[in-house]
């Protein structure tokens, strides 16, 4: 059983993040016994799998779905999730494969540049 203080550190988030959190309705506020509330290995492994998701890109009305879905065993939704983020991720991964692309020219342009306006500020603008 956990304080708040130590659950916290277990999942590797601050307090408040757990409170806003219970907010959203992801993670259940344990009764208080003694004035003081205690969180178990369940609450932990949700907390954990709320992590995972969020550094997988869902959103919290997303992970609130799967954590739905986790309790019914519904693997069909939750692949239509995974394939659903994996398109965004997938164009998310072009569009900064393209924007490195861009800042790479411009940073051998700038190379071979001696006089003159720098190329990658003026790209920008500058």
């Amino acid at each position: 059983m956990f304080t708040i203080g130590k659950f916290a550190e277990a999942g590797d988030v601050g307090v408040e993040t757990i409170r806003f959190y219970q907010r959203k309705g992801l993670l259940a506020t344990p009764s208080s016994t003694g004035g003081v509330r205690r969180y178990g290995s369940e609450d932990l492994r949700r907390l954990k799998f709320i992590r995972k998701a969020q550094t997988a890109g869902f959103t919290l009305e997303e992970i609130k779905e799967l954590l739905n879905l986790d309790a019914g065993n519904d693997h069909a939704r939750a692949n239509e999730m995974a394939e659903a983020r994996i398109k965004e991720l997938d164009i998310k991964i072009a569009e900064l494969q393209q924007a490195r692309n861009s800042l790479a020219k411009l940073s051998v342009q700038c190379c071979h540049t001696k006089q003159g306006p720098c190329p990658i500020l003026e790209a920008f603008g500058v």
